[in-house]
């Protein structure tokens, strides 16, 4: 890892949060390379990526954006990954699959929290990644507290490449510390090399200060450093790169990309800095020749097109590719991506980033053999929670089987979607990340897939027990000429603990009841059961048969099973009856300064805190464990990341179903009421 190889094929991704400039940056790389011609203004079209209508009308990238490159002998493809949490899980797939990651920041350290969920992720995956502090010439504060912020985010010592060169207020070069030498920025064009001048001693204690952090880690530029001798250039290049490549460090450079400042030196070290894709397919254990697949799109009449990386050797068009599950398919061509441009290619090489079509069975995550064999690999991606839904239906009834269609091409493109089929309220509901990601989904559906939905929040899954116990008889007694209808029970019902469910048992004796018509009345009081006096399904309940009696011509099995439903309808109604609300178990991360208004905000939506502590794992992050009704979970997830930058998470499960009473219970049998008269 870290040896330059000419004529490589290296996968770069661009991360961080939105607004940080990742797609303005991937446009001065295609630039500053010869790829695009810079083109004067803005607005819609002026960048390679985004140009998809849902990206244009919020201002921000909302999936992967590819683009390529050649840079002296060797070729680049870029991935432009979303900022936006409601989106970042475009990345999860793309991400194992590069070569290097540069995590592009704002230069303001209250910002640089921002950074640290991407930071955990490329760690997790031993991804080598570098920081590039964009639009350093709005930078407004001393360089030590910019780089002790990111310190701060950062499990890998970060170590300053270059510092900038202030000119009173004003950011107008930098030193490169590797170099010793300083650049004049200039718009849209190479630095121009100045001399050090009055910054040569700031830069020494720079320097100085580089050095001793890779000396952590290299016992010979240690004893150089302590011997006061000054080590060769060569020796710091390769510590550099072999550092960045090990995982042990984090380089920071600076730039804006809008001007093209630092965008060319950005490159050279994209060249001589990144590790060759080998690396990568040793990281996903893939050991044959295949392609890596990083997501998949429905491309109108064009069908499924596959976005994959090429591991170990050309992929020819045609070439036959085998799934992890033995499936086969053909590649049914191959495609050059640019943005929302792409060109047929013949034959793609070892490390590039292609479109294939015609890959039915590929899925994210997935690596295809082109060796007739499966091969397994270890991406080690981890799903994410849906932390938000929505109920959903065809505004047109015809459109049913429409919508299952491009509801499973949606969850295909999105791992961070999912749909569920409710068995309690019969709804199914669309899950994702936020409001904003499923209005995101629904947008598209509509656009690309001429499918309207209507949508409503979820229905909360209220119940109802009973506190009262009883012995109720009920008759059902029906003459209509000929045979009639005859049955006839005694039951006693009694109130279970919490999260028994119903039990149901007979204590017949004599055959008052005849054996083969007890299951009838048991069918009968689920019948009853299914909406109790309050509307909702009743639980935690005891019912035995305990006596009966029958008509030796008109009783049957439809005749107990009436009795059996009219004795429970009776019977719950003397029983005190009470309202129930799930209640969930959440664990709440946020950074540590948010903590108290997380504590604050949950008694408001009823919840219970039920403790917090330091996050395992994350440096200057709380986890806040609490119980809140799930009717309270919907809103929650904006609100939180409001009081966090956008940072906020939580994990949830069912927990216990609780009692609801008062004003509360009074608003929910009303609007229960209202609904079933609607």
């Amino acid at each position: 890892m870290g040896a330059h190889a000419p004529g490589l094929v290296r996968a770069v991704a661009l991360v961080g949060p939105t607004g940080t400039g990742k797609t303005n940056l991937m446009e001065a790389l295609l630039i500053a390379s010869g790829a695009r011609q810079a083109r004067a203004g803005g607005g819609p079209g002026a960048t390679v990526g985004d140009s998809s209508p849902e990206a244009r009308a919020r201002g921000h990238s909302v999936e992967l954006n590819f683009a390529g490159f050649d840079y002296m002998d060797d070729s680049y493809a870029v991935i432009d990954i979303p900022g936006a949490i409601d989106c970042a899980a475009e990345g999860d797939f793309a991400l194992p699959a590069v070569d290097l990651a540069v995590v592009v920041a704002a230069p303001d350290s209250a910002k640089a929290i921002l950074l640290q969920p991407t930071l955990k992720e490329l760690e997790r995956l031993n991804i080598p990644h570098l920081i590039f502090v964009n639009r350093i010439d709005t930078a407004r504060e001393p360089l030590p507290r910019l780089l002790e912020a990111l310190a701060g985010v950062s499990e890998r010592p970060v170590v300053a490449r270059q510092i900038p060169i202030w000119d009173g207020e004003h950011v107008t070069g930098y030193i490169d510390l590797a170099l010793e030498r300083a650049f004049a920025y200039r718009d849209g064009a190479a630095s121009e090399r100045r001399p050090l001048g009055a910054h040569e001693a700031e830069e020494k204690d720079a320097r100085f200060h580089m050095l001793e952090q890779l000396a952590d880690f290299d016992d010979e530029l240690l004893e150089q450093l302590v011997g006061d001798v000054t080590p060769e250039q060569e020796l710091v290049f390769a510590d550099l790169v072999k550092e960045l490549n090990q995982g042990l460090i984090t380089p920071v450079f600076f730039g804006d990309s809008a001007k093209g400042w630092g965008v060319r030196r950005l490159l050279k070290a994209l060249r001589h800095d990144a590790a060759a894709p080998t690396a990568s397919a040793e990281r996903l254990c893939a050991d044959v020749p295949g392609v890596y697949v990083i997501k998949t799109a429905y491309a109108g009449q064009a069908g499924k097109l596959t976005y994959a990386r090429v591991f170990g050797g050309p992929l020819a068009d045609g070439a036959e590719l085998t799934a992890p599950d033995g499936e086969r398919s053909r590649a049914g061509g191959l495609f050059q991506v640019q943005g929302a441009a792409t060109r047929k290619i013949d034959k793609a090489r070892a490390g590039d980033v292609v479109a294939i079509g015609k890959l039915e069975h590929a899925a994210p995550g997935q690596y295809l053999s082109a060796r007739g064999a499966a091969a397994s690999i270890s991406a080690k991606v981890s799903a994410r929670t849906p932390v938000y839904g929505l109920a959903i239906a065809a505004k047109v009834r015809n459109d049913d089987v429409r919508l299952a269609s491009a509801l499973a091409k949606l969850v295909e493109e999105d791992p961070a979607l999912a749909v569920e089929h409710d068995a309690d309220t019969h709804e199914m509901v669309l899950t994702g990340q936020s409001d904003s990601h499923l209005k995101l989904a629904l947008e598209r559906m509509k656009r690309r897939f001429t499918v309207d939905v209507a949508t409503a929040p979820p229905t909360t899954p209220y119940k109802e027990t009973i506190t009262g116990a009883v012995t109720q008889h009920a008759r059902h007694k029906k003459q209509t000429g000929g045979h009639g209808q005859f049955g006839d029970v005694i039951v006693e019902i009694k109130p279970l603990k919490r999260g028994e469910g119903f039990q149901f048992s007979q204590r017949i004796t004599g055959g008052v009841v005849p054996k083969q018509w007890i299951p009838a009345v048991e069918q009968g009081v689920r019948d009853a059961m299914a909406k109790g006096p309050l509307g909702f399904p009743v639980t935690d309940v005891s019912v035995a048969l305990i006596d009966g009696s029958y008509h030796a011509v008109d009783s049957s099995e439809m005749a107990f099973r009436q009795a059996g439903r009219l004795a429970m309808d009776e019977g719950l109604r003397k029983c005190n009856p009470l309202l129930l609300e799930p209640i969930e178990r959440l664990k709440i991360h946020v950074p540590n300064a948010c903590t108290s208004g997380v504590t604050s905000l949950l008694p408001t939506k009823r919840g219970q805190v039920l403790g917090f502590g330091p996050r395992e794992g994350w440096k200057g992050w709380d986890t806040v464990e609490a119980y809140l009704p799930r009717s309270e979970r919907g809103a929650l997830i904006g609100e939180l990341r409001s009081l966090s930058q956008g940072l906020g998470m939580f994990e949830f499960a069912f927990d216990h179903m609780t009692e609801v009473t008062g004003r509360t219970a009074d608003d929910i049998i009303k609007g229960k009421a209202e609904m079933a008269h609607a």
